[in-house]
């Protein structure tokens, strides 16, 4: 009898105290401080070259010395690693190199404007933060008193009717857009409206101020007046078209899949708009939106010609002056730029005599510049709740 065993495939011999087995190259790789060295290295080199040839500075030093990194980095990658991943090292130190020079003039801006707009803020008189609660009602020269609060009201009121304005009006033409003009009478009427969309959004913003200027005294008798409204039709005239670009492409980015679903289900193409494209798109949405009204919240050109200016709140939008940000920062920047001609000031309200002193001005510039700044962190901050709590989830 003869018996027959059934074996499965062999297994791998066994190979104790074998070394494992590594990719070429592995064993000569560098580790990430060697860059940190060459970077060292670069710097201390452009230090002494711009010092023998009497051009040291910061400046200087930090960008002679990161082209130095890139040679130094790439040569000394090139002898102990090889062609190939030198050339990874070079290209990473280079995309490294441009983001720095990317952020580097805004932490600078942020530095400058909050180290020095924050001063005066603190420093107000008669008491700290007294700057955004008071207005400049009487306030003439170098006083130091004298705050912000009618120009942040009327920035807040002019952008809020801007975005009233544009929002509907963007919004509803990228839906028009994405999800009707596609066969027909109504592409061509959609590829017109994308044509002119892409125009308005090189428009410069001083033409979206005479537009507004000329509305609107085409229509009243008096040729001198300004009003909030006024500036708000000229801002939406450049919320509108980012509005448009923006909606656009993020419902572009809802899955036809899920259209199609709720076409199946009997549901109409209107409510399938509302319940699911809108509402899955509500984050990309939201944070266009966000950027639409920071591009126009700091516009100055079309508030200098529309709203004027003035030193008390004005709370309605349809009668009389405003101050907005923008317009109060040009206007203490340019009286702060000014030379005195006199060594002291009279009031003449309250025939009270302050020191002339255009320092004082320059800060309330750099003050309000930092609130327009605070201003605009709080709505993306805002910007990114309303996404976050808004948009759909992956999880059940």
């Amino acid at each position: 009898m003869t018996t027959t065993s059934t074996k499965g495939p062999a297994a791998p011999p066994e190979h104790s105290g074998s070394p494992v087995m590594r990719r070429p190259h592995d064993e000569r790789r560098l580790p990430w401080f060697h860059l940190v060295l060459t970077g060292l290295a670069g710097l201390l080199v452009a230090i002494a070259l711009l010092a023998i040839f009497d051009a040291l500075s910061i400046p200087a030093a930090i960008l002679l010395g990161f082209v130095l990194h890139l040679a130094f980095g790439y040569l000394y990658s090139r002898i102990r690693e090889g062609r190939r991943w030198a050339m990874e090292r070079l290209m990473t130190l280079v995309v490294i190199g441009a983001f720095a020079i990317a952020m580097f003039p805004l932490v600078s801006l942020l530095w400058a404007v909050i180290g020095r707009g924050l001063t005066r803020v603190l420093a107000a008189a008669p008491s700290p933060f007294a700057f955004w609660t008071t207005d400049m009602s009487g306030i003439i020269g170098g006083a130091e008193a004298g705050g912000v609060v009618h120009a942040t009201i009327g920035t807040l009121l002019i952008t809020l009717w801007a975005s009233i304005i544009s929002i509907p009006i963007g919004l509803f033409t990228a839906i028009f857009l994405v999800e009707y003009a596609d066969q027909g009478w109504r592409r061509v009427l959609g590829q017109g409206v994308t044509f002119l969309v892409d125009v308005m959004t090189g428009i410069p913003s001083i033409v979206a101020g005479l537009f507004g200027l000329a509305l609107f005294i085409a229509f009243m008798p008096d040729q001198s007046v300004r009003m909030g409204i006024m500036g708000a039709v000229a801002l939406s005239l450049l919320m509108i078209p980012t509005v448009v670009r923006s909606s656009e492409e993020m419902l572009r980015l809802v899955p036809m899949d899920l259209r199609e679903a709720s076409y199946a289900l009997g549901v109409p193409k209107w409510l399938t708009i509302v319940k699911v494209v809108l509402r899955t798109a509500i984050a990309g949405l939201t944070t266009g939106i966000t950027l639409a009204i920071a591009r126009v919240i700091g516009e100055t050109a079309p508030l200098l010609l529309t709203v004027g200016m003035v030193t008390s709140v004005n709370w309605n939008m349809f009668d009389g002056r405003m101050a907005t940000l923008p317009t109060f920062i040009n206007q203490q920047y340019r009286a702060g730029s000014a030379n005195c001609m006199n060594d002291t000031v009279t009031n003449p309200v309250t025939q009270e005599v302050y020191a002339c002193s255009i320092t004082t001005n320059i800060d309330r510039a750099w003050a309000a510049a930092f609130t327009l700044i605070v201003i605009v962190m709080v709505l993306n901050i805002v910007a990114r709740l309303v996404s976050y709590y808004f948009s759909p989830k992956l999880t059940r």
